[in-house]
């Protein structure tokens, strides 16, 4: 194995061991909370959503990648391939416009109770499911270029002059004004909740100046009112930011993909977009474990409550 290949590797291999077990976790303190108090909090679904979709984006295409480099399973066919990168770029697209729904949730809900934008925010925790489903079909339907122009890298003997290379497939496109049409949707796709998102947080930065402001003039016990949703305010704009910058450079790399117009004999631009963009994926939920306290309260109970049954197992 060629070094490139085994750094490629070990870095798609760490991607997996975080992003695949932080995930999980995450869905398992939900699901355990939702068990438990037989309901979950709109803010926590849309998280527990996102959760699910970073699972997959970093199980179908770190945790495959990985197996292939490694030369263990290589399911990177044509069907595999059409397969994958769909499935990539929908969870993918999917955990781009969650992050932006959540930003826009936390916005609202630091409005005025009886304002327009608290009624707003209630509308938005009544139709949860709905925003859901019209985010699954949209992205569904967006990535369906994947289907059509994905094919395994054993073809390169055909014509690649207007593909995309991803190292074990091809994205061939019949076009150049195809491929460029298709990357301007994708990136349209991305910098239209990139911006909304953005917007949100400066919001939301704005509310926790203000508040902080207002609790220096105040001597009483007032400055605890609120924490959780400073909090949580909080955790949103990390989130945020860890978004806009790992894509940003996606983007700016995809964007200089979409400019070359012979197809690169090596995938390492292509490497380096699925790296930054699956980082996200990878390094969210360590954040969302770090600033959530209801992920972080079940987690220690399932931590705690492990030795004791190991305990009582041994005894009997």
């Amino acid at each position: 194995m060629e070094s490139e290949e085994m750094v490629r590797g070990m870095l798609y291999l760490s991607l997996t061991v975080v992003g695949v077990p932080g995930n999980i976790a995450v869905i398992v303190a939900f699901l355990l909370a939702l068990y438990q108090e037989h309901q979950l909090l709109p803010a926590d679904a849309i998280v527990l959503h996102l959760a699910c979709a970073n699972l997959l984006v970093v199980s179908v295409r770190c945790l495959l990648e990985t197996l292939a480099t490694f030369r263990l399973v290589n399911i990177f066919g044509d069907t595999g391939c059409q397969g994958v990168i769909f499935v990539y770029r929908t969870s993918r697209s999917l955990s781009i416009w969650l992050t932006f729904v959540l930003s826009a949730y936390q916005c609202l809900s630091i409005a005025t109770p009886g304002s327009r934008w608290a009624s707003i925010r209630v509308l938005v925790a009544r139709y949860l499911a709905v925003i859901f489903l019209t985010l699954w079909v949209i992205n569904t339907s967006m990535s369906s270029a994947a289907i059509a122009f994905s094919l395994g890298s054993r073809n390169d003997s055909v014509n690649m002059q207007h593909s995309i290379n991803v190292q074990f497939c091809y994205v061939r496109f019949p076009t150049m004004q195809s491929k460029q049409v298709n990357g301007a949707v994708q990136v349209g796709r991305d910098v239209v909740p990139m911006g909304m998102m953005t917007l949100a947080s400066l919001v939301i930065l704005l509310f926790l100046y203000r508040y902080s402001q207002q609790v220096k003039g105040l001597r009483s016990s007032s400055g605890a009112s609120g924490g959780a949703e400073q909090r949580a305010a909080k955790a949103v704009v990390a989130l945020v930011t860890l978004y806009v910058v790992l894509y940003g450079v996606d983007n700016g790399l995809w964007v200089y993909t979409l400019t070359v117009r012979k197809t690169m004999n090596s995938s390492l631009i292509s490497d380096l977009r699925i790296f930054f963009s699956s980082l996200y994926a990878a390094l969210s939920p360590l954040v969302i474990i770090a600033t959530n306290r209801k992920v972080n309260s079940r987690l220690r109970c399932v931590v705690q409550e492990r030795p004791v049954q190991d305990k009582n197992f041994s005894s009997v």
